[in-house]
């Protein structure tokens, strides 16, 4: 085994102190460019590796961020964190990602995770399972710095980067009205987690804005799955006036549903319309193609670590105010929600 070079070696070639050595490294104004140049041919020469681990100790950061997922089989996630990825490596920093699979207590064990791993901050999108924000509000007055991403509790006061959820849902459904769809039906998640609710309020204020009775057996209570897609598509073909198209709260859960429409021969988009939310890979290699709400991911994930980032850089300002960034909604029409008479 090769033994590590250590600023010592260097020193002893170049025949300075250690000190002068560290300072060269750390482009320290003191030590003069013609010293900086010769310590790092050296340095080069020699192969030599600094000590993260020693440098984060004295300078109490470890230059790493963790990030929270509810699942790493939704690819909006993995978007989000291309984004992430991309910023942070301009900044030097490295990224920890935990999958809570949407659990609380898996929260609890990343965060406890990432607190051990000594991070500079962290990143967050809660879990479904999660209506208990204590580990949050442990984590904030603890002074660690701390973004939501996508799914947010804006009375937590932490800062966030979500999209205009209500403005995606509201679209989505005027788009199906504008289709000439007559009884829309809308599939929800759970309540607690704000952007379904607002998705759920975006729904109800299309209706309502063309003049269109909300019709509450036409609310079905999901869980956001492909299986909660399924089971609501039966819900409402059991009902005696049934729906001619249906929203759904994400894209699996509309996977879920057109699934379900073509096991039972309804033709879509001529008898059934579609409409799901966050645009995943699969949406436009399905048949019919998926119509959705484009949620900028990559975008998301630039705007949460820049929060992140000013966060850790000024972390002893306790006076902050929380920020909130909201991104458009973005509509991607295809096959599925596009009717040919229209």
């Amino acid at each position: 085994m090769l033994e590590k070079i250590t600023i010592n070696d260097i020193a002893r070639e170049l025949k300075i102190t250690a000190a002068t050595v560290s300072r060269a490294l750390n482009n320290h104004p003191a030590i003069s460019e013609e010293t900086k140049q010769k310590v790092l041919e050296v340095a080069g020469r020699l192969n030599y590796k600094a000590n993260k681990i020693a440098s984060s100790l004295r300078s109490g950061k470890s230059h790493a961020i963790g990030v929270l997922i509810p699942s790493a089989e939704i690819n909006f996630f993995g978007s989000v964190i291309h984004g992430i990825e991309y910023m942070a490596n301009r900044h030097g920093y490295n990224v920890l990602i935990y999958q809570t699979n949407e659990s609380r207590d898996y929260e609890v064990k990343g965060i406890e995770t990432f607190l051990s791993a000594r991070v500079d901050g962290i990143l967050i999108s809660i879990a479904k399972e999660t209506t208990d924000y204590s580990h949050l509000i442990e984590i904030k007055k603890r002074g660690v710095p701390i973004v939501f991403f996508d799914r947010a509790v804006d009375d937590l006061g932490i800062s966030s980067v979500v999209i205009n959820d209500y403005k995606g849902g509201f679209m989505a459904t005027e788009h199906l009205i504008k289709q000439g769809y007559k009884r829309i039906a809308y599939i929800s998640g759970p309540q607690h987690i704000k952007v379904f609710n607002d998705r759920l309020k975006g729904y109800m204020g299309a209706l309502q804005a063309n003049k269109i009775k909300v019709d509450f057996d036409l609310i079905y209570n999901g869980d956001v799955s492909i299986e909660a897609g399924k089971c609501a598509i039966r819900y409402f073909l059991e009902k005696q006036n049934k729906p001619d198209a249906v929203f759904a709260v994400e894209d699996f859960t509309a996977l879920g549903a057109i699934k379900e429409l073509k096991e039972r021969g309804i033709k879509i988009p001529e008898e059934f319309g579609v409409v799901g939310f966050a645009n995943e890979l699969f949406g436009e290699h399905i048949t019919p193609s998926l119509t959705t709400i484009d949620q900028q991911t990559v975008n998301m994930g630039k705007e949460s670590f820049k929060l992140l980032l000013d966060l850790i850089v000024h972390k002893n300002n306790r006076e902050s105010v929380p920020k909130k960034i909201i991104l458009d909604a973005i509509p991607v029409f295809r096959n599925s929600s596009l009717r040919k008479d229209n």
